[in-house]
């Protein structure tokens, strides 16, 4: 059956469902900038407002808030509809964007970010929600590349707008910085007029209980882990602040499984769902890849930054071969999967490119040429782009109509979750390692005849480099201190702290091995031929669709 008649069953033409396309897109685009602009400018944010050393709960509470969020509006999508929900997103974001333009404190900022991110939870999940809901399995993956091509353009733009913002004192008599929330406002206002004027699925809302147990109970479970993933590495590990938040977080995970048990088919994430082989076997798959695909994209800029000596803007455009590699690949996957109705090898064969690339990475030196490394997150990117999609739309082809939403946003939960983890646990190995690394590299270059020679004729930077050769925390934080000393001095102690990294890129290899074991053991459906959309009993969907 060819796209076209699928979509006229569905009860959309073709133009309809490119106008659909169209607000989602913008919608991605809108979520993907402000990631990438925040990061670039967080620092110029954090000494506009006097609060460097606050800055990073910025981060962390957008990441806690969108997290625990994103199942929130999986479950209610399926209750109450997508449209509402998708609205709701979109305004509690661009209200939250203003917000945070009017700051004046670093932790308002914080604060108002948390709300911006009660928005943002729904708006990666819930726009692929709604393709899955319009779009056949069959030829879903394949708009998976639209959403990549805006995400890849966000990501090349992101850091230049960022860093044009951050740098400038006042623009039209605002400060500079407050312009990355301000353009947010008219681009989420225009998408939200899209989706309002575009979107039609016609909804019969099924008056089920909200499960507020297993919400707070998701709440407890996450907030602990996500706070000591981002401030593990400063509390310690080991110290009474991690510890208490993996307890808690513990206790809040027991407490959710029985929340979600009790609830039944009422869940946040009903059990059922992990009782369908596809379905469980690709939340893992998420969690496994999330670790690697965000370990990656965070050591990554470390190495172009620390060692290679690229400003931020610069490190993030060094990312640009790993989102090509996403798109093109992602774009055929969905090419294949459409022409064949078959989909299971796709994250078998691409998970080889995403260990080969982690592999390729472990042997990154100081003196690595840039074309190595930019093949490497290529090839990392294809592996990527084999998967993300074609595993998102295997978990919602397994489900019924009515769990579509669930299954989408616990596909990106779950990344997200292995994301945060892996994060945390990469950035400890760096971090535990590179203080040995960069010591024995300062020790073996201590005798050589260049060193010697540019320790005689820099002795202030040869005492700023043996001061610094332990390598610890507050050294590899800021690094300010290589800009303008030798390279001879400054080599071992890049060196080092690429050693560091590389022990890293390793054990995200081995993590990604998983991947293609889980590829290997997971059951492929056959794929659906129509949308659900399409489906007029309101038992197994209930949703009916007409043309706007």
């Amino acid at each position: 059956m060819s796209l076209g008649a699928e979509e006229k069953q569905a009860g959309f033409s073709h133009r309809q469902i490119m106008l659909v396309l169209l607000g989602l897109m913008l919608v991605i685009f809108l979520a993907a900038m402000d990631q990438n602009v925040v990061a670039t400018a967080i620092y110029a944010i954090g000494q506009s407002l006097d609060g460097l050393t606050g800055q990073a709960w910025v981060t962390t509470a957008f990441l806690i808030t969108s997290t625990i969020t994103t199942p929130l509006y999986g479950k209610l999508s399926d209750q109450y509809g997508r449209k509402p929900l998708f609205l709701i997103a979109i305004g509690l974001f661009v209200v939250g964007s203003g917000l945070c333009a009017m700051a004046t404190s670093i932790y308002w900022l914080a604060v108002f970010r948390a709300f911006q991110g009660i928005g943002a939870g729904g708006l990666f999940s819930l726009a692929s929600t709604i393709i899955a809901e319009l779009i056949a399995p069959r030829d879903r993956a394949k708009y998976g590349g639209y959403l990549i091509a805006v995400l890849t353009a966000a990501s090349v733009l992101g850091p230049l707008v960022g860093g044009l913002l951050a740098g400038q004192e006042a623009l039209l008599g605002v400060v500079g910085w407050r312009w990355i929330f301000l353009i947010n406002i008219p681009i989420g206002v225009v998408a939200a007029l899209v989706v309002f004027k575009v979107l039609h699925i016609d909804h019969e809302p099924r008056r089920h209980p909200v499960d507020y147990p297993g919400a707070a109970a998701l709440i407890v479970a996450v907030v602990p882990l996500l706070l000591v993933a981002q401030w593990g590495q400063q509390w310690g590990w080991g110290s009474g602040r991690s510890t208490g938040c993996f307890a808690i977080g513990v206790l809040g995970i027991a407490g959710f499984l029985l929340a979600e048990r009790r609830a039944g088919d009422e869940a946040l994430l009903p059990l059922r769902l992990f009782r369908n082989r596809v379905f469980a076997v690709g939340a893992a798959q998420s969690t496994v890849i999330g670790i690697g695909m965000f370990g990656g994209i965070v050591l990554l800029p470390l190495y172009f930054q620390q060692v290679k000596g690229y400003s931020p803007i610069d490190a993030g455009l060094l990312m640009l071969p790993l989102l090509v590699g996403m798109l093109a690949l992602s774009y055929a996957a969905g090419q294949v999967t459409s022409k064949t109705g078959r989909y299971k090898a796709l994250p078998v064969i691409g998970s080889v490119p995403l260990v080969v690339g982690m592999l390729m990475l472990w042997r990154l030196t100081a003196d690595t040429d840039m074309v190595y490394v930019s093949c490497a997150l290529f090839v990392l990117g294809a592996g990527l782009g084999m998967n993300l999609q074609t595993i998102v739309v295997a978990m919602q082809n397994a489900v019924p109509a009515r769990d579509i939403g669930v299954a989408t946003a616990s596909a990106t939960f779950f990344r997200q979750m292995g994301g945060t983890a892996g994060i945390a646990v990469l950035l400890s190995i760096v971090y535990s390692t590179a203080g040995g690394k960069i010591s024995a590299a300062f020790t073996a270059a201590r005798d050589t005849p260049a060193f010697q020679a540019a320790a005689t004729a820099h002795p202030d930077q040869f005492e700023m480099a043996t001061s610094t050769s332990s390598g610890g925390a507050a050294v590899l934080d800021d690094t300010s201190f290589l800009n303008g000393m030798d390279p001879v001095l400054a080599a071992p102690f890049k060196s080092g702290f690429t050693g560091a990294l590389a022990i890293a890129f390793l054990v995200a290899a081995v993590v990604l091995v998983a991947a293609f074991v889980l590829a290997i053991v997971t059951k492929e459906l056959p794929l659906r031929t129509s949308a659900p959309a399409a489906a007029k009993e309101p038992d197994e969907s209930g949703t009916a669709v007409g043309p706007a």
